[in-house]
C-alpha cells in the first residue's frame, strides 16, 4: 500500500510539471505553508534585507559571546576540552583507518626541493660513526638489542615518493628509501604485537608514541635515504621515521633508541597541547 502511495505522489509531481496548473508541490504533497499577503518589490526588499540584517547579527553575536566564554574558560577548562576533542578525532581516525588503505605515490618529477624544519634532539655533539639503534621492550630479553647501521640496511630495502605534510600547514614531496617497519619488526621476531611505540633521540630530548596500527602501515619506512642520497644531519641521519599518515611531528629525526610497551608512551608535542595521534 506504501509502495502505491508513493506512485501516486510521483505521478501528480510529473503531471505538474507538464501543465500550467497553477499548483506548487507543497500543494500536492499537504504540506503546511503560509503565505504573506501581496507585497510591493520595495517591501519583498526591505524585509529581505531585515532578514539578512538579522542572520548577520545573529552570527556575529554567537561568535562573540563563543570567544567571551573561551576567554573566560580557566587553562585547565580549555586543556580538558580541546583533549576530548582530539581523543574523539583519534577514535574516528581510528575507525576509518586500513592497512590496505595507500596514500598517494608521485613520480620523481614531482620531488620538492630540501626543506629543513626541526632540530628538537639534534643539537650538540654526534658522533655518526659509532651511532647504535637501541631495541627495548622485547620479549625474553632483559637488555636493549642493539644493531648497526649496516644491519639495518641488510633487511629488505623499500623506496617510495610520498608527500611529507608539516603540522604547520605546509608539505613537500620526498623520496625515501629504508626498511619498512612492519619487515623490522618481523625480522625482530615480535609474536605478539604490543599497543604502542615509543621512540627517542639519543640524547632523549625529543621522543614521540605511535600506535601500532599506525606504525605498521606498509608505507611507514625507517628511512636512511632521502632524495637518493644519505641523509643529511639536519634531516635525521642516520636513521629517522618516515611516514605520509603521520604529521611530520611524529617523524623522528636521529632515532637512537626504540621500545615497545603496552603503555602509551610520551610525546614531545603532546606533552605541549597538540594531538597525540597526528594522523591524517
Amino acid at each position: 500500500m506504501r509502495e502505491r502511495d508513493d506512485e501516486v505522489l510521483v505521478e501528480q509531481v510529473r503531471e505538474l510539471r507538464s501543465s500550467k496548473i497553477e499548483r506548487g508541490t507543497a500543494d500536492i504533497l499537504g504540506e503546511r505553508r503560509r503565505l504573506s499577503e501581496p507585497m510591493t518589490e520595495t517591501e519583498v526588499n526591505r524585509r529581505m534585507f531585515l532578514r539578512s540584517l538579522f542572520s548577520f547579527l545573529s552570527v556575529g553575536v554567537a561568535g562573540w559571546t563563543a570567544f567571551l566564554a573561551w576567554r573566560w574558560m580557566s587553562d585547565e577548562t580549555k586543556y580538558n576540552l580541546l583533549r576530548r576533542t582530539f581523543e574523539f578525532n583519534e577514535r574516528v581516525s581510528q575507525i576509518f583507518y586500513k592497512p590496505e588503505r595507500l596514500s598517494p605515490e608521485f613520480s620523481p618529477a614531482a620531488i620538492s626541493p630540501r626543506r629543513v624544519n626541526g632540530e628538537l634532539g639534534m643539537t650538540g655533539e654526534f658522533d655518526a660513526a659509532n651511532w647504535r639503534l637501541r631495541i627495548g621492550g622485547l620479549a625474553n630479553q632483559s637488555d636493549d638489542l642493539i644493531l648497526t647501521l649496516d644491519e639495518i640496511k641488510q633487511l629488505p630495502r623499500t623506496e617510495m615518493i610520498t608527500e611529507l605534510k608539516c603540522i604547520e600547514g605546509w608539505s613537500v614531496i620526498v623520496q625515501w628509501a629504508g626498511v619498512r617497519f612492519s619487515d623490522f619488526v618481523e625480522k625482530l621476531g615480535i609474536n605478539k604485537l604490543p599497543h604502542y611505540v615509543s621512540m627517542t633521540t639519543p640524547d632523549n630530548e625529543y621522543f614521540v608514541g605511535w600506535d601500532i596500527e599506525s606504525i605498521m602501515h606498509p608505507q611507514t619506512l625507517l628511512a636512511y635515504e632521502m632524495n637518493g642520497e644519505p641523509l643529511l644531519p639536519e634531516h635525521g641521519a642516520p636513521l629517522r621515521l618516515a611516514s605520509p599518515t603521520k604529521y611530520g611531528i611524529k617523524q623522528i629525526k636521529r632515532i637512537g633508541r626504540i621500545e615497545f610497551t603496552n603503555v602509551r608512551p610520551r610525546d614531545y608535542w603532546a606533552e605541549s597541547g597538540y594531538d597525540w595521534y597526528s594522523g591524517h
